[in-house]
């Protein structure tokens, strides 16, 4: 069923509704359900997750050892997901957690030798593989870009 079928359903059955977002959201949910559909193939064996790279990522140049609650807040992510995550990742290697000198209660994250080098064999491929996904847009690229990043600014004041 198209957006336009739905939202024509919600506005014959609620005129009281004003369901002009689906205009905007509902592509951005299908756009999320076809990147992971497109990305799933990259991770059936790899040595991580989607989610575990976005964490090696974020902590592979980072120059500062990070806490789970910044990178949590960084990430937009709960901090129970962040924790369960760092958890996986550290059981198998990837990262180390080391005592907080500033916080007793905090552990500073950095990737392991290991973390960086799966990190690095992993993500030239997702990225590749993003390129390939986005090469059509042509010369809408900037268009599509400038959109997103309003989206994208508008959802952030929100929160």
């Amino acid at each position: 069923m198209g957006r336009d079928v739905v939202q024509g359903l919600w506005a014959d059955a609620r005129p009281d509704l004003d369901t002009s977002a689906m205009e905007v959201i509902g592509p951005l949910k299908r756009i999320q359900r076809l990147l992971e559909e497109a990305m799933e193939p990259l991770y059936v064996d790899a040595p991580l997750t989607s989610a575990e790279l976005d964490i090696c990522i974020r902590l592979r140049h980072d120059t500062n050892p990070m806490i789970a609650r910044q990178l949590a807040d960084q990430m937009r992510h709960s901090r129970a997901a962040i924790s369960k995550t760092l958890n996986r990742l550290e059981a198998r290697g990837f990262i180390r957690r080391e005592p907080s000198p500033n916080d007793k209660r905090a552990a500073l994250i950095r990737l392991t030798a290991e973390g960086e080098a799966v990190t690095d064999r992993l993500f030239p491929r997702q990225l590749a593989l993003e390129v390939e996904l986005l090469e059509g847009l042509g010369a809408d690229r900037e268009r599509v870009v400038e959109a997103l990043n309003l989206v994208a600014e508008l959802l952030a004041r929100e929160r």
